[in-house]
């Protein structure tokens, strides 16, 4: 299995790449936001993940090992492949990928060129429990379990608010107050917006 590669970047597109080592050009297939790290310097240290098919030995490259990370746990799920998997990491980013998983928050799954509302729903199924086990997610699992946000995220999003600015906005007001209503939520949003 070929994990990660260091070499020289030959050539480089918003989809792909080919990195040489040793005289061997790769190519290595890419998500936008891999490309928005790409090096400006030609020496390069991407990591890989191979998939072998019947057809074709297809190389996925990333620039950090948490996106190789959850490119990987989706492509263990039913009805997702490793290109649906890449173009989900190229619409956001694998943080904010990992954030909606943890948070159960199928709206931006859906939203994601490829990914229905039921496929939506099976990654939130299958994946939020190991999303949350990777760590750094404190503050994420705090709008889960109230179900308030999720209606009052709704209402705000109904008058006009961003989802993303909303949703930080909710965050802060339920870590403080995890029993708030959504009555309660939206009043105290809608003074911090």
């Amino acid at each position: 299995m070929i994990t990660l590669l260091r070499g020289k970047l030959i050539e480089k597109s918003p989809t792909e790449i080919v990195v040489e080592c040793g005289g061997i050009g790769y190519e290595v297939s890419i998500s936008l936001h891999s490309y928005s790290l790409l090096p400006a310097e030609e020496n390069i240290l991407i990591y890989t993940y191979l998939q072998v098919r019947e057809d074709a030995h297809v190389l996925y490259g990333f620039m950090e090992k948490s996106e190789r990370q959850i490119f990987k746990l989706l492509i263990s799920v039913s009805g997702i492949g490793a290109n649906t998997a890449r173009n989900m990491l190229s619409y956001i980013t694998p943080s904010e990928l990992m954030a909606a998983i943890a948070n159960a928050d199928v709206a931006t799954l859906k939203a994601i060129k490829g990914v229905g509302p039921k496929t939506a729903q099976r990654i939130v199924l299958e994946l939020q429990e190991k999303v949350l086990k990777l760590g750094a997610f404190e503050d994420l699992s705090v709008i889960h379990h109230n179900t308030n946000t999720e209606e009052a995220l709704s209402a705000l999003e109904v008058l006009g608010f961003n989802r993303k600015s909303t949703e930080k906005v909710i965050k802060k007001i339920v870590s403080t107050n995890p029993d708030a209503t959504s009555e309660m939520i939206i009043k105290q949003a809608l003074k911090n917006l």
